[in-house]
């Protein structure tokens, strides 16, 4: 990673791609072993059963290394948060174009930050909105440009740090 800083991500996905990686790690065995049964059968060059073994254990050993510079290069700390203001790890409510019924909930953080709540979107800070709203105070509006091309103003309604929690509870009760 070439920044120095380590992106975050919520506990719940910490869990969630740490048992993927080990489940990924326990299979290394079958994997081998598949291979091995299919180099016996003979002519390599005409051997679908052994291509497609091998292609199965690149795409697993591609995805341990993806998943182990993602957990090498994050964290599930949130210095910095602070309540009202909009950084990585916020849960951040906010209305568009001054209309306060147009609103939505989000998480700031990488798609990797992303929770199991299906309801709680998730944007990076590299993207338009994301960063937009970075540092925002509640109260402050901000503008951004759409990937469409449209000027899009933000209000910060309020930001608070992420709580799994209350991700999990249903919007109406909180």
């Amino acid at each position: 990673m070439a920044d120095s800083q380590q992106q975050y991500i919520t506990p719940e996905m910490k869990a969630k791609l740490e048992a993927e990686l080990q489940q990924l790690i326990d299979n290394r065995p079958a994997i081998a072993a598949e291979i091995n049964e299919r180099r016996e059968e003979g002519d390599l060059k005409e051997n679908a059963g052994y291509d497609a073994a091998r292609e199965q254990q690149d795409q697993e050993e591609a995805r341990i290394k993806q998943i182990s510079e993602l957990l090498a290069n994050s964290t599930t700390e949130r210095t910095g948060v602070v309540e009202g203001m909009a950084v990585v790890g916020s849960v951040v409510h906010v209305y568009y174009n001054g209309d306060e019924n147009d609103k939505e909930t989000f998480l700031i953080g990488t798609r990797a930050a992303s929770t199991d709540n299906k309801d709680l979107e998730t944007y990076s800070e590299q993207s338009p909105l994301g960063a937009a709203v970075l540092g925002a105070t509640e109260g402050e509006t901000r503008t951004y440009t759409a990937p469409n091309g449209r000027e899009i103003s933000v209000t910060i309604e309020s930001a608070k740090p992420y709580d799994s929690v209350k991700a999990k509870t249903p919007r109406a009760a909180q």
